[in-house]
């Protein structure tokens, strides 16, 4: 049954723009990670000071796993440096067949 992930990222004051940046830099090595069905960017808030949001869809939690220890993740971690207030919120969930299988589920 696939999983749908959703983090939410803080960068610091100011780091905003430097912390999409480092997401753009690895999000195209993130899908073509096996497993990956759906890893999306999203940003709100005002300019400058924004946060993240990621929504994730893989086939697995072993495919999760496997990208949670794979390389782009390494290599993000290295470009955020201490670019964030603290460590991502991230909200694993399992979906809810309900209505209409087309719009309800990601």
């Amino acid at each position: 049954m696939p999983i749908t992930v959703l983090a939410t990222i803080t960068p610091r004051p100011g780091r905003a723009a430097a912390v999409r940046a480092a997401f753009e830099q690895i999000i195209g090595d993130v899908h073509r990670e096996e497993g990956c069905l759906l890893y999306a960017l999203h940003v709100a808030g005002e300019p400058g000071a924004e946060t993240l949001h990621v929504v994730e869809k893989w086939t697995s939690r072993e495919a999760l796993a496997a990208h949670a220890a794979g390389e782009p993740l390494e290599r993000l971690a290295g470009l955020l440096g201490d670019d964030l207030v603290g460590p991502a919120e991230v909200l694993v969930a399992d979906p809810v067949p309900a209505g209409d299988p087309a719009k309800g589920a990601l």
